[in-house]
């Protein structure tokens, strides 16, 4: 099959970077131009839509594409990278926090809403990646970013652990929502585990692992 021109639909394994995908395809299979349509975070799995030769051109209007994710985020403990990625820095009681006030927090959350993104995220602040200042504990200050929530479900609950389904515009932070979410409990939330099931009309049922791909367009 000739690759030029071909969109491959990733789904990316736990603790891959979304350069490690794209880096594995362009040395496995011999390219120069290839690209992703949106980054998926290391402790993330889920689609990634990669873009091989004629179609880099098309990735940006990938981008601009509504996102499905699915996970979990965890009541009554936060992080400074709002994920597993960094230690716990508090933990609170969540006894008294009701199924009620949890769909209604979602609520609140839902819709067109200001959208503050992590310290530990690869915007640019003054030239420099904002992780890169917050891993040196320097103070950075990220503007708050307007973003729709089309859909905010909680699928399920079991104690302090909340599964979630979550349909949203580009620029949504998924780590943000566990946090704001942790905040209109006055609890606290952090992302505990995320899948990104599709993005636009692709669907993480189409996708392989990178493996997949490298096997079925190897280069002798």
């Amino acid at each position: 099959m000739e690759l030029d021109g071909q969109l491959i639909l990733v789904d990316k394994a736990l603790e891959w970077t979304s350069f490690d995908v794209v880096n594995k395809l362009r040395y496995a299979l011999k390219v120069k131009k290839i690209g992703h349509a949106g980054t998926l975070d290391p402790l993330a799995t889920g689609l990634l839509l990669v873009g091989v030769g004629k179609y880099t051109k098309k990735l940006g209007e990938l981008q601009g594409l509504d996102k499905t994710y699915e996970g979990e985020f965890e009541i009554g403990k936060t992080t400074p990278s709002f994920d597993l990625e960094t230690e716990f820095d508090s933990e609170t009681d969540v006894s008294h926090i009701t199924e009620d006030q949890m769909h209604s927090a979602a609520k609140q959350l839902s819709g067109d809403i200001e959208q503050t993104p992590p310290t530990y995220s690869a915007i640019r602040v003054g030239g420099e990646r904002a992780y890169k200042a917050a891993r040196e504990k320097r103070d950075i200050k990220l503007q708050p970013r307007s973003v729709t929530i089309h859909e905010f479900a909680i699928t399920g609950i079991e104690g302090s652990v909340v599964a979630f389904r979550i349909r949203c515009s580009k620029g949504t932070y998924i780590r943000s929502m566990a946090s704001d979410f942790g905040k209109e409990l006055g609890v606290g939330a952090y992302l505990k585990r995320l899948r990104r099931t599709s993005v636009g009309d692709y669907h993480v049922k189409d996708a392989f692992p990178v493996e997949y791909w490298v096997d079925k367009f190897k280069v002798s």
